[in-house]
């Protein structure tokens, strides 16, 4: 029993669910979608919460350059390229066996400088407003200063008096230790067993503390809370509810205005964007997809990917039990080789933040990401990470399946698909070793030749 309900119940309301618990791929298309003035009214968060966030990342600029030199060229803004990828369009569109209407760009947030990933925008923000609480706090930070002066031995010295703990599948954990290192808290990351052995390792070189476990995403998070619980000067990063976090992903959007612009796209009811984001616990892709629709609103139609053996977003989503149900609950394993989307229970928060707003989800085998992986790598020589995939099968469901037609036949865009932007987002694998990377293409060959 689920909630008082036996599953052939469940699957009699929600008859998806007997896709998601055979494990295959599938499209919900979301039938709470609100139209965005009726889910702004509704929002916690407001366009000037994000303002506030984008504000924050400006006066860290001087320290970003200061602390990471990678990031001199960008003059301490940490942000990933916008690229069109024709070549891999086309192999979508043998793949289809048909045309696409529109055309696919990527997001390459895989490239993000510091930490390779999305995570680079929710977990290292997040980082960056404790440190200047603590500063402020303490009397030794002024807003109008130049937070270059945080690279000062003094600013180590008070860091050194703090800790900060998070419960991490991988990519949040690289950011929020290589973040919180730089400024010397003391730094917890517990680990899930999806945890891949070079980001533990990569985080252990530069001193934080990898707590590992047996068991899933769920558990790591609960421990790191636990630690944090227990002392007042131990900062808690909260995947499954932090608004912070939620925030630092929502300035994607901002950002990526202004890129759009300069390539001189300009959304609007004749010219609609779609955006594929791949979803774990819900924080980055629910804050992009929350930042994309306060800009462009209506305009705007974005779509979780999540892994078939880890459907939880959109297992919350459709039953509107959010947290309350896991896949597991279900029978679904939460076991995939996209290791940053092993979440078996969705963020309450995000599920109920997002629900007006989000357009629909589906799901995509390993198998799938892993040939997606090689032939995005073999047209344009670009290696994600396999959970980064999940995304590029999107314009492939909206374009080339009965379940998309009828959602752009529902949105009454069928006469403007030719005018379409699809946006794949990229978010990790710039920072995969050599070796592994190697071993994710060559696994990505043999089921691109089956």
């Amino acid at each position: 029993m689920i909630l008082n309900k036996a599953i052939e119940e469940w699957k009699k309301e929600y008859p998806l669910l007997n896709r998601l618990t055979d494990m295959e791929e599938c499209f919900w298309q979301n039938p709470g979608m609100l139209t965005f003035e009726e889910a702004d009214r509704q929002a916690e968060l407001t366009m000037e919460d994000m303002l506030d966030a984008k504000a924050r990342l400006e006066r860290f600029a001087p320290y970003i350059e200061k602390a990471f030199p990678e990031t001199e060229e960008s003059h301490g803004m940490i942000e990933s390229p916008l690229k069109e990828i024709p070549k891999m369009q086309k192999a979508l569109e043998e793949e289809m066996r048909g045309g696409m209407e529109g055309k696919i760009l990527l997001k390459c947030d895989s490239h993000l400088p510091i930490s390779g990933s999305i995570k680079a925008r929710g977990g290292i923000y997040e980082v960056l407003k404790f440190a200047e609480d603590v500063a402020l706090e303490n009397g030794m930070l002024k807003r109008t200063d130049n937070y270059a002066i945080l690279m000062e031995e003094r600013f180590k010295k008070l860091f050194s008096q703090y800790s900060v703990a998070v419960g991490s599948t991988g990519n949040l954990g690289l950011s929020i230790g290589i973040m919180s290192a730089k400024f010397g808290f003391k730094v917890t990351v517990h680990m899930s067993a999806d945890a891949r052995q070079w980001k533990k390792d990569l985080l252990r070189s530069k001193g934080v503390t990898v707590v590992e476990y047996e068991d899933d995403y769920s558990l790591a998070v609960a421990e790191g809370r636990k630690q944090a619980a227990g002392d007042p000067r131990c900062h808690f990063v909260d995947d499954e509810n932090s608004r912070t976090l939620f925030l630092g992903y929502t300035v994607a959007a901002l950002r990526i205005k202004k890129q759009l612009d300069d390539m001189g796209i300009i959304p609007d009811e004749s010219h609609p964007l779609f955006v594929y984001l791949p979803c774990g616990v819900g924080g980055g892709p629910g804050g992009v997809a929350f930042g994309l629709k306060q800009v462009y609103k209506d305009a705007v139609h974005c779509f979780f990917a999540e892994p078939t053996h880890a459907p939880c977003m959109l297992l919350g989503l459709m039953t509107g039990c959010h947290d309350r149900v896991c896949v597991q609950d279900f029978g679904i394993d939460n076991k995939t080789a996209a290791d940053g989307l092993a979440v078996g229970r969705a963020s309450h928060f995000v599920g109920h933040t997002i629900a007006p707003f989000l357009s629909g989800s589906y799901t995509v085998t390993d198998e799938h990401m892993y040939r997606l992986l090689a032939k995005l790598a073999d047209s344009e020589e670009i290696y994600l990470e396999p959970s980064a995939l999940a995304g590029m099968a999107g314009p492939c469901w909206v374009c080339g399946t009965e379940e998309g037609h009828r959602y752009v036949k529902q949105m009454n865009l069928e006469h403007v698909m030719k005018n379409a932007v699809h946006i794949v987002w990229g978010t990790g694998g710039s920072m995969v070793p050599e070796d592994v990377m190697k071993d994710y293409y060559e696994t990505g060959c043999r089921y691109k030749n089956m």
